[in-house]
């Protein structure tokens, strides 16, 4: 009796002790990670020190990508700046709801109707569903998604806003010379008088206000650097740093990289100071391919901004959550800037809102149809796919003033108004140097037909036009582009 006793005591703190861990465990599952995602602007795909570049020092970034997962073979929704935003702010490749363009209210005609340009009021955007599952949210820098009212970050899901509305601006802002708000009022100082660092200022600012909250309220920022994008300017100290590099323009660049290089890793000192970088996912990207008219390098890639080529569409993209995601990997596999979406809400435990009723212009049959086909979200969880090993089949589609390409697996075909289709293996010829349409005409009719069955269930027209002319960029770029080395 006193023997069966004494076992059942033990029994009884075994089972507490296994309790206990359990909910241990369970604590700590539903503990959500804060989301952290940082976007450049028209950098090169060769211009950090991960993707082969030997003459732009790049350390923060590099290290990001020994933290985490390079994706080497990662798209954007689109090779222009504000389409691609689109598809990536809403987790939908921006064409099935008409935004296909740049916003430009020259080329478009509504240079009097700002009302009429910016993301539809019924897409949901990252920050809507994420503040609806309970997170803070924060986007700092670069919008460029509408300037009217009803198109604000602070009324698209974004509580916290300080950045520019447009799609550029002067590095040296002035109290007279700028278009810079906080939440809507104008700014007159500044933390830093060099933008890029001020956006990283106010950036770990609002980081370091979330820790006086609880553990349980985690937060989303978007951090949105509008560099290396146009106007070409840098501080005298980073341009000294870049001596090295004789071409002016080129010089001027790498400074540029350099700053917002910095401004990364005083990001991510942040948050190991504050001890939350273990429970903090991060992804870095650019917006699309570095541009012709910055002195960017796409490294061994075709093609540049506003084209379809491989240095349109392709960008770096880093993924790193210390001890969730593997560290060092680089994972060769297709991965789109429309999957950062899902991927947050999965990490968040968190479930998407459901697809907003149409707006007028749409056709709510086509849109049933293409979500029926498609599914209503573009994107895909990467938490599992960059964790495993085997590349996962994906099918993307492309659109922009008269260009169209679809990639199906290996096989990427480009269809131009001024010449035959084309067919690449990007994956293999990155430079996309060997056109294969000669020899597939079973692939090439494949493609053509899922190319054409995409475009037949667009809900809607291009709302607007755009400027420049990138098809005829395209057209020169693709007749007379070479791969060249990194400019020194």
């Amino acid at each position: 009796m006193t023997h069966w006793r004494f076992f059942s005591t033990i029994d009884l703190c075994s089972i507490a002790l296994v309790l206990a861990f359990v909910n241990i465990g369970a604590a700590s599952a539903s503990v959500r990670p804060n989301l952290l995602l940082i976007i450049a602007d028209d950098l090169g795909y060769g211009d950090l020190g991960c993707t082969g570049s030997t003459t732009i020092s790049t350390p923060s970034i590099d290290a990001l990508a020994s933290q985490g997962v390079l994706c080497t073979q990662a798209y954007v929704a689109s090779s222009v700046c504000s389409p691609s935003r689109a598809g990536l702010m809403t987790g939908r490749d921006p064409r099935r709801f008409g935004y296909e363009g740049n916003l430009n209210k020259a080329a478009s005609g509504y240079a009097t109707r700002a009302e009429l340009l910016g993301l539809p009021p019924n897409e949901h955007t990252i920050a809507n569903h994420l503040a609806a599952a309970g997170y803070s949210t924060a986007l700092v820098g670069k919008w460029h998604l509408g300037d009217a009212e009803l198109f604000h970050p602070n009324h698209r899901g974004f509580e916290y806003f300080c950045g520019i509305l447009g799609g550029g601006h002067n590095y040296f802002p002035t109290a007279n010379n700028n278009k810079i708000q906080r939440n809507g009022q104008p700014l007159k100082e500044f933390s830093s008088p060099y933008l890029t660092d001020f956006f990283t200022d106010e950036a770990i600012a609002w980081i370091k206000s979330r820790q006086t909250e609880a553990i349980n309220d985690p937060w989303l920022m978007v951090l949105s650097y509008n560099a290396p994008h146009t106007p070409m300017q840098a501080t005298e100290k980073d341009l000294a740093d870049c001596q090295h590099i004789k071409d002016p323009k080129r010089r001027t660049y790498a400074a540029m990289v350099q700053a917002m290089d910095r401004g990364i890793g005083r990001v991510t000192k942040t948050l190991q100071d504050l001890g939350c970088s273990e429970r903090t996912l991060v992804v870095f990207l650019s917006d699309n391919g570095g541009a012709t008219s910055n002195a960017s390098w796409n490294g061994k890639l075709s093609g540049a901004k506003g084209t379809l080529r491989e240095g349109g569409v392709r960008v770096p993209m880093i993924c790193a959550w210390p001890e969730t995601l593997p560290a060092g990997k680089e994972y060769k596999g297709v991965v789109s800037s429309m999957d950062i979406l899902p991927t947050f809400l999965g990490a968040a435990n968190a479930q998407p809102l459901e697809l907003s009723p149409t707006l007028g212009h749409q056709d709510a049959t086509n849109q049933s149809r293409a979500v029926e086909r498609y599914g209503a979200y573009d994107g895909v969880d990467l938490r599992d796919t960059l964790s495993g090993t085997t590349p996962t089949r994906r099918l993307l589609f492309w659109r922009l003033q008269g260009q169209t390409a679809v990639l199906d697996g290996n096989h990427k075909l480009i269809r131009l108004p001024h010449r035959p289709a084309q067919l690449f293996r990007p994956a293999t010829d990155v430079g996309e140097r060997r056109d294969l349409a000669n020899g597939a005409p079973e692939i090439m009719l494949r493609l053509m037909q899922k190319l054409g069955e995409w475009e037949s269930n667009l809900t809607t027209v291009p709302l607007w036009d755009s400027s420049p002319r990138w098809w005829r960029d395209s057209a020169r770029i693709y007749d007379t582009w070479n791969p060249r080395p990194e400019p020194k």
